[in-house]
C-alpha cells in the first residue's frame, strides 16, 4: 500500500522533487540563485514564455498543438511596435490583440470547423506568419519612437510594490485563465473535448466551437506576451520570437499537461515554465555552457512525456 502511494506521489510529482533537489545542489554551488534579485529576474524572464503557455494550455488539452506562437510572437511584437509610433500606446495594444484574437480564430476556423490537421495547420501558420513578419517589416528592425515620453515601457521595464510588472501580468493571466479553465462552463467543455471529443459531441457539446475558441485563446495570449516583449525591449526584429514555440511546449509538457487531452492545469504550467527558466538559470550560475540548456532541457522532456504516457497506458508500478 505504501509503496502504491509512493508511486502515485512521484508519478504526480517526480519532476517538482527533481527540480527541489536541482534547487538544493546548486545552492550550495551557487547561493545567488536563491537570492530576491536573482528570483525575480527569472520569473520576469519566464513572463513572456508564461503568459503564451498559458493559453496554449487551453490548445493542448483539447488534444491540438499550436507550433504557429514563435512566429506569431515576432509578427505580434513588430506590430505592436510599429502601430505605437503609428497610433500611440493604447491603440497599439488594441490593435495587436485584436490581431492576435484573429490568428487564432484562423487556426481555429480551420482545425475546428474544417478539421484538418493541428501539427500541419499550425506549421503552415508558422511559415505563413513569419513571410508576413519581413513583408511587413520589409526585414528592417523597428524601434519605439519618443519611449522617454511614453507610459509603454512600464509594462515591460516598470515594477510594482518591488516586483516587475511582468511578473504581475503573468500571475493576472494565470488567475483569469485558471478561473475560466477550472470554473466555468467552457473550461469543463476544453477538458471533455480533449478526454473523449466523440463523447462530448454527444452529450450536447459543440467541439468544434470549443477547439476555436481554445486557439482565440492561444491567439490573444501570444499578442499578450507580444505587447511585453515589445515593451520591454522597446523595438522589435524579424527573429525575435524564434525558437519560442518549443521552449512554450516544453514548459507545458513539464508542468504536467498531457498531450494526450484532457489533463491540465494552469498553475502546473506556470510552474512548469517556471521550473524550466530556473533550470537553465542554475546551469548558467554553475559556469555550464549555454548549449547544456538544450541538453538538460531534452532530457527533462522526454522524462516528462514518458511518466504522461506511461501514466495514461497504466504502466506505472505500484
Amino acid at each position: 500500500m505504501q509503496r502504491s502511494a509512493l508511486a502515485e506521489f512521484l508519478r504526480r510529482n517526480g519532476l517538482l522533487v527533481g527540480f527541489a533537489l536541482f534547487v538544493v545542489i546548486v545552492a550550495f554551488d551557487a547561493p545567488a540563485m536563491l537570492g530576491m534579485n536573482n528570483v525575480l529576474s527569472v520569473l520576469r524572464q519566464i513572463s513572456i514564455v508564461g503568459v503564451i503557455a498559458i493559453g496554449v494550455t487551453f490548445v493542448v488539452v483539447t488534444e491540438r498543438l499550436d507550433l504557429s506562437v514563435g512566429s506569431g510572437l515576432t509578427l505580434l511584437t513588430v506590430l505592436v511596435v510599429e502601430q505605437h509610433n503609428a497610433l500611440g500606446p493604447g491603440g497599439a495594444i488594441f490593435m495587436t490583440l485584436l490581431a492576435g484574437a484573429a490568428i487564432g480564430a484562423w487556426n481555429g476556423l480551420l482545425i475546428g470547423y474544417f478539421r484538418l490537421n493541428a501539427l500541419i495547420v499550425t506549421l503552415a501558420m508558422l511559415s505563413l506568419l513569419q513571410g508576413l513578419t519581413l513583408w511587413y517589416s520589409g526585414g528592417a528592425n523597428v524601434n519605439i519612437q519618443g519611449a522617454s515620453e511614453s507610459w509603454f515601457p512600464v509594462i515591460g521595464r516598470g515594477a510594482l510594490f518591488g516586483i516587475p510588472v511582468p511578473i504581475w501580468v503573468l500571475l493576472a493571466t494565470a488567475v483569469a485563465a485558471s478561473i475560466l479553465l477550472g470554473r466555468s462552463r467552457f473550461g469543463r467543455s476544453v477538458f471533455a473535448v480533449g478526454g473523449n471529443e466523440t463523447a462530448s459531441n454527444f452529450s450536447g457539446i459543440d467541439s468544434r466551437a470549443v477547439v476555436f475558441f481554445a486557439y482565440v485563446i492561444s491567439g490573444v495570449a501570444t499578442a499578450l506576451g507580444a505587447i511585453i516583449m515589445g515593451s520591454r525591449v522597446l523595438g522589435a526584429q524579424s527573429t525575435i520570437g524564434q525558437g519560442y514555440e518549443l521552449t512554450i511546449l516544453a514548459g507545458i509538457i513539464i508542468g504536467g499537461t498531457s498531450l494526450l487531452g484532457g489533463t491540465g492545469s494552469i498553475w502546473r504550467t506556470v510552474l512548469g515554465v517556471a521550473m524550466l527558466g530556473f533550470l537553465n538559470n542554475g546551469l548558467l550560475l554553475m559556469g555550464y555552457a549555454y548549449y547544456v540548456q538544450w541538453l538538460v532541457t531534452w532530457v527533462v522532456i522526454i522524462a516528462a512525456v514518458w511518466i504522461d504516457l506511461a501514466a495514461k497506458r497504466g504502466r506505472i508500478l505500484a
